[in-house]
């Protein structure tokens, strides 16, 4: 199945990733390059090669026949790993819907739903027979346009089933409960994702969040693995190199403009997180988009 995976993935990739199949997305990269990245709520399937993320303090590998749970959109840095020209990351990935996981909840009275404790934003396991059989049966259906929009929605949800009972379901189960742990958790990133400029108070989070200080504090370092303030540095820092690479002579405005009061705190921070000053990383950039962009003239 893995081979038949990879046929499909090298036959139907495009440069955006995506498909005809609404939530399907496929994509082949044999650049191993570290970059940051926000990891969305996501499925994410090896067919070939590797990948590795790091997550606050926690590294994440998989390989070809594991697939990565991501149950909360969090900043990131990824790269490819065991990949090169001839023989690139193959992957597939599938946009995961809380309200579709609901919905198959609701009709499985038999699989249990516990909200106690909450289980890390990010798993990886090996992907089962019956899933790799579900993932090749839907990509095959890139073949027939036809039936897409008729078989596409029946697959994809046999997909989440077997995700739902498998050995990480309790990260699935939880992002399909509106009152569990991790759907709170998810309020406060949101909430912080919207806001990163601002400065707020762990307390006030928490209680947008509906927990106590200490179970909101405890719980957000166990999903994300990172403090509440650190989680805003990383969006801010992210943010802050995407307007890089438009703003490059700009360093100053945009380290305030994303939150920071201090232009040589902006400076440090930003160095440490992404291996080179602004200034000089903005010329990176800057450079790498010009060499793009005279590829596709």
């Amino acid at each position: 199945m893995l081979d038949e995976l990879r046929t499909l993935i090298a036959r139907h990739v495009r440069p955006d990733m995506t498909t005809p199949i609404d939530g399907v997305l496929i994509a082949s990269e044999d650049d191993t390059e570290l970059a940051p990245a926000m990891s969305g709520s996501v499925m994410a399937l090896i067919a070939q090669g590797g990948k590795r993320i790091a997550l606050g303090d926690r590294v994440y590998d998989y390989r070809a026949g594991q697939y990565l749970i991501a149950s909360l959109d969090l900043p990131i840095m990824g790269q490819y790993i065991e990949v090169s020209p001839q023989h690139p990351a193959l992957g597939f990935a599938l946009v995961l819907q809380p309200a579709n996981i609901a919905e198959l909840l609701l009709q499985a009275a038999s699989v249990s739903v516990a909200t106690g404790g909450v289980p890390s934003s990010m798993v990886v396991s090996d992907a089962s027979r019956e899933l790799l059989d579900a993932v090749v049966r839907l990509l095959r259906l890139l073949d027939q346009p036809r039936d897409i929009a008729v078989l596409a929605p029946m697959i994809k949800r046999e997909i989440l089933w077997w995700l739902i009972v498998g050995e990480q379901g309790a990260a699935i189960r939880q992002l399909g409960l509106a009152d569990s742990n991790l759907s709170h958790i998810g309020r406060a990133v949101r909430w912080i994702r919207e806001h990163y400029s601002q400065a707020f108070r762990v307390e006030d989070v928490a209680q947008f969040a509906g927990m106590s200080v200490s179970a909101f504090y405890r719980n957000f370092q166990a999903v994300t693995a990172m403090s509440p303030v650190q989680f805003q540095k990383q969006i801010r820092l992210q943010e802050a190199r995407l307007l890089l690479a438009v703003h490059p002579n700009d360093v100053t405005g945009i380290g305030f403009r994303v939150g920071y009061e201090s232009a040589s705190q902006f400076s440090r921070e930003y160095r440490r997180q992404f291996g080179a000053p602004p200034s000089q990383d903005a010329a990176l950039l800057r450079g790498k988009a010009l060499s793009v962009a005279s590829g596709l003239a």
